[in-house]
């Protein structure tokens, strides 16, 4: 916008310039007595800003209109860019997000198997621990109950001499 107000400022003193420079010689002309006549130099004058429109539209007003419309290329071109970008990053942002979720439901997956995994193998472990203590447990019931047999026998053995040592004392005769 900024070049078009610079082009119309120039045109506008252009046109300024030639009608002083058309003023000036009419008024050239009625200082020496004559009237203002119409002959071929108006028809030279007008073919002469004419020229010049055409000069200008070629050298100054196309070159500008065409890097006007280049830069407006390259902002849309710029701008779908952008808008190109924008969508990717969404894009990359929710499938990082659908990844953040899936690798969570994943690792809560993996959380609860290995949970699960622990719990049968401490089970396992505890029925290990109580399968042997059962196991220690009756061999140290049988243990007791061998002892206790031999102390019953070596009693049983004992028992008939202090049966007798008893009765000595109680009738305090030899029996």
């Amino acid at each position: 916008m900024e070049v078009a107000g610079i082009i119309g400022k120039w045109f506008t003193r252009t046109v300024v310039l030639m009608v002083t420079l058309s003023l000036c010689t009419v008024s050239d002309a009625m200082a020496a007595g004559a009237l203002i006549s119409i002959d071929s130099s108006l028809f030279i004058q007008i073919v002469n800003f004419l020229f010049l429109i055409w000069a200008l539209n070629v050298i100054l007003y196309k070159p500008i209109r065409n890097i006007l419309k280049q830069r407006k290329t390259h902002v849309a071109d710029l701008e779908d860019g952008v808008e190109t970008a924008n969508s990717d990053a969404e894009d990359k942002e929710t499938a990082f997000e659908e990844g953040i979720r899936a690798a969570r439901t994943d690792g809560v997956e993996q959380k609860k198997a290995m949970l699960e995994e622990a719990a049968q193998e401490e089970m396992a472990i505890v029925e290990k621990i109580n399968s042997k203590a059962q196991a220690d447990l009756a061999e140290v019931k049988a243990k007791i109950a061998e002892e206790a047999d031999g102390v019953r026998e070596s009693l049983q053995a004992e028992l008939d001499s202090f049966a007798g040592a008893i009765g000595q004392k109680i009738l305090g005769r030899a029996i």
